[in-house]
């Protein structure tokens, strides 16, 4: 486990990161969100040593992070930095033999990576011939050559077609169910949402909201729920009628509506279940709605 505790640095009068703490957990995929200027580079930058913190500690299982567990980790950062003009393999045979891996060892897992991030055909072309999505692919390849023990990915996901997402996202839950901590900082939300376990959301160099995918998503929902009434007479007109609900939104046989206990949401599924002929009217789906990871991202920021 990465654990970020009480990280603050200012770049002259300018604070960027006031008392940053969250952790990375082994074995889970986390993802790190913020608008631009937010403080997820400079964190990162942090975590692996680039930068010096003003305050506040990185550990790795509980004891301070040192120059040999960073030279383990597996950063791609922001800037990307791989030679254009130098073969994509060779060149990540390179970085492998850089990290104190044999030729052999590093060879095979280069091999192993191409081939797994769907760039195998090109290996042995220059990396400036290759697509902007290809090389992303390449700087991909070039974070995990050598078997991180952990992964600090800065926008990974920049510049990739669907199904290149598709692909990274394969080889990266591989690693966290081999137990590596993964961090990685992206603009699209979506994708955080179906890829990672757990969400760390910083705004002005705070962090604004962490936790697990499922505990976010509760803490956020609110007291909203939502009907829909399904048959010939499936209108859901009545629900503004009932006492102490508050409709939002009204559309044919769905209703969307504010309640501020269980009792009073159950209280409209109960007249929905009795108080219609049900040869008429059924209720096609009840419950309360649960917010996207955008539009928590949109109420935490604001």
């Amino acid at each position: 486990m990465i654990e970020i505790q009480g990280i603050s640095r200012s770049f002259g009068d300018r604070q960027v990161l006031d008392e940053v703490s969250f952790g990375v957990q082994s074995g889970r995929m986390t993802g790190f969100v913020g608008g631009n200027g937010a403080g997820k580079t400079t964190t990162m930058r942090i975590i692996l040593g680039v930068l010096a913190p003003d305050s506040g500690s990185v550990t790795l299982n509980g004891a301070a992070v040192t120059a040999d567990d960073r030279a383990g980790f597996g950063y791609m950062p922001e800037e990307r930095g791989l030679y254009p003009k130098m073969k994509v393999l060779e060149q990540l045979v390179y970085l492998g033999r850089l990290h104190g891996m044999s030729t052999p060892a590093a060879k095979a897992s280069a091999e192993g990576l191409v081939d797994r991030l769907g760039i195998s055909e090109r290996a042995n072309d220059t990396l400036e011939s290759l697509s902007l999505g290809n090389q992303q692919r390449a700087q991909i390849a070039a974070a995990l050559v050598h078997e991180p023990v952990a992964l600090v990915l800065d926008e990974p996901f920049s510049g990739l077609d669907p199904m290149a997402v598709e692909v990274v996202l394969g080889v990266l839950r591989d690693y966290a169910s081999a137990g590596a901590p993964v961090l990685f900082s992206s603009h699209q939300l979506d994708i955080v949402e179906r890829l990672c376990d757990d969400v760390v959301v910083i705004g002005g160099g705070r962090i604004l909201a962490s936790g697990s995918r499922e505990s976010l998503r509760a803490e956020h929902s609110g007291r909203t729920f939502e009907i829909e009434m399904a048959g010939t007479a499936g209108d859901a007109g009545w629900v503004r009628e009932l006492p102490d609900v508050r409709v939002t939104h009204l559309d044919g046989g769905l209703a969307r509506f504010e309640a501020d206990t269980d009792a009073i949401a159950q209280s409209v599924l109960a007249r929905a279940v009795n108080g219609g002929d049900p040869a008429l009217s059924h209720v096609r789906r009840f419950g309360p709605i649960t917010p996207t990871l955008a539009q928590i991202f949109k109420e935490v920021v604001r």
